[in-house]
């Protein structure tokens, strides 16, 4: 089975001599295979059932537009959904369950959004039969035999009621106009309004227009709204986006809750930590992002998010990863870093605002060093930052008059450039970027090498983000600073930033500072901790970095959350409140392992 896949977002046949049509060795042979309507600047239709999968269409073609992919002939049964011909297909769905949580990993463009929306009866699934759609009749009988079958027929019947968050919650304000009081009012069915404002810290917030919410109360907001119904499954599409630590940790308890009741829940993840402390089980989805995706067989949490890491599914005997991910668990001690020359040393600093005041302890920056920022949402992380950067100037205290060199992404993206990606590249970092090195250390790893010709302003916010990471890393300087990095990236592209800065500090003596609120990824990249404390939207304190366990340690003993490290992988996983490892780690004061040994 071959699957031929056109981006029409790149696709210009005004400015190239179809090429894919001219070197086709079927085509050549008399067989229609690469077809173009008759208009001006008609974009091609691969005709799959002739192609020969040679793939000499995806080398030859200009704008790198094609992609023709083989697959298990066994696969063409398990088709679930195409959107139409030359476009992305997905194979299989994830099957709700009772009483659990399913949690749903994979990289963005693998289908878990589409997933959703089937499941949530917002596209009915077409079998790959786009031209002619199956009734549900047709449906039902295509999943006979497994726990889809009795899900549609009682979902299709409207004797299923289904809850869903979608992933795009920006468009709210434009559908809704209100009050978050009212809002939560007329969807609260099942009574639970004061228990969801306490559990989702929306109390103050109640009375505030919609339209004027920041994006993590914003998703609070959805999450709530979609909780408040009385359903029998809830669909929830990355409920952590644009929250803190903290506020992922309270919305894991509160969507968890759902599956304490019986209900079904499926949910969409990006944050590892997160999707290992609310699942039950995991499904993986894996293929080529924007081509195809297929669904796993549901394992159990740990044994799933470890076959993930590994890159391969031994109940499938499918390896999806070249690489297996595996997490350092003995970052360098606190002792290591006196032995290593200080880059910068900067004072004690207060910013002063009109309702909020930052103060800033004294502390080293060593060469070498990552330091993870760790804080709640609006207690100045991204003020400390800019006052490194020097885009803001300390009211008390300075950072000293030196050499060195900064260059700082910030937390909010603009994309208003019309250059290309790989213009916008070269005018950070000059010819550099174009070497080897910099190509095999950054824009491969960051998969930007597919998107070197694409206009600055057409980009996902996701792609934006590896753009704008790669070019503060293209710009010469001895301090890095990273706001939010892991900010609309999947969890394979939140650990490929995470080596990809790693590896530009450690291998030429450079520092940063990153501010992230994935503690995975913030485990796989920091050596060092920096925590702030305080009220949010009021004060807060920068304390100077320490060695990761002892930030981590103090960190999480704030939050009342404890991680351990998986012997297999060593990786962080979240305890589950009130577990036996849970309460024996905070008997100890041990909120945070760094060593596997014992477990």
């Amino acid at each position: 089975m071959r699957i031929a896949v056109l981006d029409p977002r790149v696709c210009n046949p005004a400015k190239c001599t179809r090429e894919c049509q001219r070197f086709c060795p079927p085509q050549r042979m008399g067989d229609e295979v690469v077809v173009f309507e008759q208009k001006k600047d008609a974009q091609p239709r691969i005709v799959e059932i002739l192609c020969s999968g040679c793939g000499i269409c995806t080398r030859k073609c200009p704008f790198g537009a094609l992609r023709i992919i083989n697959l298990a002939d066994e696969l063409e049964t398990d088709t679930s959904h195409r959107y139409g011909p030359n476009s992305f297909k997905l194979f299989r769905l994830p099957i709700p369950a009772p009483g659990s949580v399913t949690g749903l990993v994979g990289a963005n463009g693998t289908g878990k959004s589409t997933a959703l929306q089937i499941l949530a009866l917002q596209l009915r699934p077409n079998l790959g039969n786009f031209e002619e759609p199956p009734e549900w009749s047709e449906i039902i009988r295509h999943y006979r035999g497994s726990g889809l079958q009795p899900y549609f027929e009682k979902a299709s019947q409207g004797e299923l009621t289904v809850a869903y968050k979608p992933q795009i919650i920006t468009s709210i304000p434009e559908v809704y106009k209100g009050s978050i009081q009212s809002l939560l009012e007329a969807t609260d069915e099942r009574g639970l309004l004061s228990t969801l404002t306490d559990q989702l810290e929306l109390q103050g917030i109640m009375q505030r227009d919609i339209s004027v919410l920041s994006g993590g109360e914003l998703q609070r907001v959805a999450i709530a709204a979609v909780m408040a119904r009385d359903a029998d499954v809830y669909l929830i599409d990355e409920p952590t986006s644009y929250l803190d630590v903290y506020q992922r940790v309270r919305t894991a308890r509160a969507i968890r809750s759902l599956a304490l009741e019986g209900k079904m829940v499926i949910s969409v993840v990006h944050d590892l930590a997160v999707a290992d402390y609310i699942s039950d089980y995991v499904c993986i989805f894996y293929g080529e992002p924007g081509v195809y995706g297929i669904v796993s067989n549901p394992h159990g949490v740990r044994e799933g998010i470890n076959i993930y890491l590994n890159g391969f599914l031994p109940d499938s005997n499918v390896r999806f990863r070249s690489e297996e991910i595996r997490f350092d668990t003995r970052p360098p001690s606190e002792e290591y870093w006196t032995s290593v020359e200080v880059l910068l040393e900067y004072e004690a600093m207060m910013k002063k605002f009109d309702d909020f005041t930052l103060q800033v302890m004294p502390g080293q920056i060593h060469q070498g060093e990552v330091i993870g920022v760790l804080g709640a949402n609006g207690i100045g992380k991204t003020t400390f930052v800019r006052l490194l950067a020097q885009d803001l100037e300390p009211d008390e205290g300075a950072i000293p008059e030196t050499d060195v060199k900064v260059s700082y992404k910030p937390q909010y993206l603009k994309a208003e450039s019309d250059r290309t990606v790989i213009e916008a590249l070269q005018e950070a970092g000059g010819a550099s970027v174009l070497t080897s090195l910099f190509r095999s250390d950054v824009i491969r790893p960051l998969s930007l090498d597919k998107l070197e010709d694409r206009v600055v302003n057409e980009l996902s916010g996701g792609e934006l983000q590896r753009l704008a990471i790669a070019v503060c890393l293209a710009r010469s300087a001895d301090l890095y600073l990273f706001d939010e990095p892991s900010a609309f990236l999947d969890i394979e592209q939140r650990l490929a930033v995470a080596k990809v800065i790693r590896s530009a500090v450690h291998d030429k003596g450079k520092a940063a500072f990153v501010v992230e609120h994935d503690m995975v990824t913030i485990s796989a990249f920091a050596d060092t901790i920096s925590v702030f404390t305080g009220t949010p939207g009021a004060n807060g304190l920068c304390q100077a970095p320490v060695d990761l366990r002892l930030g981590m340690n103090t960190f999480l003993q704030d939050m009342g959350v404890t991680f351990r490290r998986d012997h297999a992988t060593g990786r962080p996983r979240v305890n589950k409140e009130g577990s036996r490892l849970d309460r024996e780690q905070k008997q100890r004061g041990e909120y945070y392992y760094i060593s596997t040994e014992g477990e």
